[in-house]
């Protein structure tokens, strides 16, 4: 990889004449590392950093986000740009491949996509399996896990070639895996993907359309759609990202590993945020709830939470909220939604907290999660999908990954420590003994 050496930091062991040379690394951006893997070998101590908030677990060329400045870049490039001027697509080609393509390597990449949408009409059937009650997100985890029995030509993690083809299949396959899991939900056909449409337009035509009549994807409907799947393709090293590698290190097939992404996906703390909105919105019920829900927020003692506002990395601001937002106003205006009271009361809610001191001096902004959950369920997407529709974007950012795992070289299998709390070492009582 590229980070280099640029000093040492000297741990030394309080009582004792012992001390560590440890290697200082720096990468392109952000700040610099300290190598403790001959630590233990030197020291006889571990590190302890429980979520790994203070740990660099691999070395990436992919995603670059510095939270107190509001900076995320993919592949260099900054979110703004790649929104406004840039497509799902070509996004997917710049996080895969490192670069962004050139006219004749762009219509390729996107011709192999569209040729790899259907999935095996086996498939099929396995969604009968599943109540029809149960969660998207459990059918996902199923299917996509499901995929390795199906397509055994691209199962052995070593053959580049092969790397390259479930790569293809997942970033194509999973929009049709996500929309059929809508579709069953609600019992109506399913739609097979068209080749004549655009990514994000044949995700909505397959979300939305039915036989009994035809179906027009709104341009304005699939610009924002687009948009969310950008905005979410890639986070640097979340939760679910972090499961896949973990995943990957075992040399698990790439379905599964997945799979593994979309079940951590699924946690209320991670992908299940802009959900998290809605409900809450719910619970507050009318604009002129908001002032005592504002209230009880800045109670420190009431436990309760603006969600989609603030964010655990971005310190400042979301860089991704901005163009949600936009996107937002514009999808409401297309749609015509003056009167719609969830969406009344975001906007409203939206307002006093931009404008209130409080939320201000905390940098409480409204983060793309906010957002994007509004333009959902303008849509008429049910809440139950947005973790869904996150897991269609993220998939190329997982997979990115982990090719990327895979073809590094000082990359070895995940095995944390851990702090053992427990008992010491003691004798077994016969059950007869105990008192």
């Amino acid at each position: 990889m590229s980070s280099r050496t640029t000093g040492s930091v000297t741990v030394t062991l309080d009582g004792t004449n012992r001390s560590a040379s440890l290697p200082l690394l720096s990468g392109s951006l952000g700040p610099s590392v300290v190598d403790i893997r001959k630590l233990y070998n030197e020291l006889g101590i571990f590190t302890y950093d429980p979520g790994y908030g203070a740990t660099a677990s691999c070395e990436s060329r992919i995603t670059y986000i510095d939270g107190d400045a509001g900076v995320l870049l993919y592949r260099g490039y900054p979110i703004e740009q790649l929104a406004e001027q840039s497509d799902f697509i070509e996004v997917a080609y710049l996080l895969m491949y490192g670069e962004l393509p050139t006219k004749a390597q762009l219509a390729e990449f996107e011709r192999g996509v569209t040729l790899h949408t259907m999935v095996h009409e086996q498939i099929r059937r396995f969604y009968d399996g599943f109540r029809r009650d149960a969660h998207p997100m459990a059918v996902m985890c199923g299917v996509v896990g499901a995929m390795s029995a199906f397509y055994h030509d691209s199962l052995d993690i070593n053959d580049p070639e092969q790397r390259r083809i479930a790569a293809f299949r997942l970033v194509a396959k999973v929009p049709t895996i996500a929309a059929w899991a809508y579709k069953y939900a609600l019992g109506q056909p399913f739609m097979y993907p068209r080749n004549d449409l655009k990514y994000a337009e044949n995700f909505l035509y397959m979300l939305n359309a039915v036989p009994a009549e035809e179906y027009r994807v709104n341009p304005v409907l699939a610009r924002a759609m687009d948009r969310i799947l950008v905005l979410h393709a890639d986070h640097e090293q979340n939760a679910s990202t972090s499961t896949v590698r973990l995943a990957g290190s075992t040399g698990a097939n790439p379905y599964a590993c997945i799979a593994a992404g979309i079940a951590a996906l699924w946690g209320p703390a991670h992908g299940g945020a802009n959900e998290a909105v809605l409900k809450m919105l719910s619970e507050i019920g009318h604009p002129k709830n908001i002032p005592a829900f504002i209230e009880k927020v800045k109670d420190r003692n009431s436990n309760v939470k603006l969600m989609g506002f603030g964010h655990r990395v971005y310190k400042n601001f979301d860089p991704r909220a901005k163009i949600m937002q936009r996107t937002c106003h514009e999808v409401l205006a297309e749609l015509g939604i003056k009167d719609e009271p969830l969406l009344d009361l975001a906007m409203e809610l939206e307002r006093i907290a931009l404008s209130d001191d409080y939320f201000i001096s905390r940098k409480l902004y409204p983060n793309v999660d906010f957002y994007s959950g509004i333009i959902l369920k303008a849509m008429g997407i049910p809440t139950s999908m947005f973790t869904v529709i996150f897991a269609v974007a993220r998939t190329v950012g997982w997979v990115s990954q982990w090719k990327e795992m895979i073809e590094d070289p000082s990359q070895r299998i995940g095995r944390p420590r851990q702090v053992y709390s427990g008992p010491t070492q003691r004798d077994y009582v016969p059950l007869g003994n105990r008192g």
